[in-house]
């Protein structure tokens, strides 16, 4: 029998939505760097503010929903593993 807080954890459809490895400071450094991209380029790329990019890479926020989604696309496509602790 599922529980109230089975359906409330779950999405429609039955499955669950498996997390995506949150972003840590020093990986978002990391694939700045090896992208070869300024903080200022980064943020142009992804439509926000160089100063959000600052904030990322010294730990003050961490990228959220679209931005960490949109991170995640760009370093799969760069061979850029992250998430692992190994950054």
């Amino acid at each position: 029998m599922e529980t109230a807080g089975d359906a409330a954890a779950a999405p429609r459809g039955g499955r669950r939505r498996a997390r995506r490895p949150t972003w840590e400071a020093s990986s978002v450094r990391a694939l700045r760097r090896h992208l070869g991209l300024s903080q200022r380029d980064l943020a142009e790329e992804l439509g926000v503010r160089q100063q959000t990019v600052s904030e990322w890479e010294t730990g003050l926020y961490r990228p959220r929903g679209a931005s960490a989604r949109v991170l995640a696309i760009i370093a799969e496509r760069a061979s850029f593993q992250y998430g692992t602790g190994n950054s």
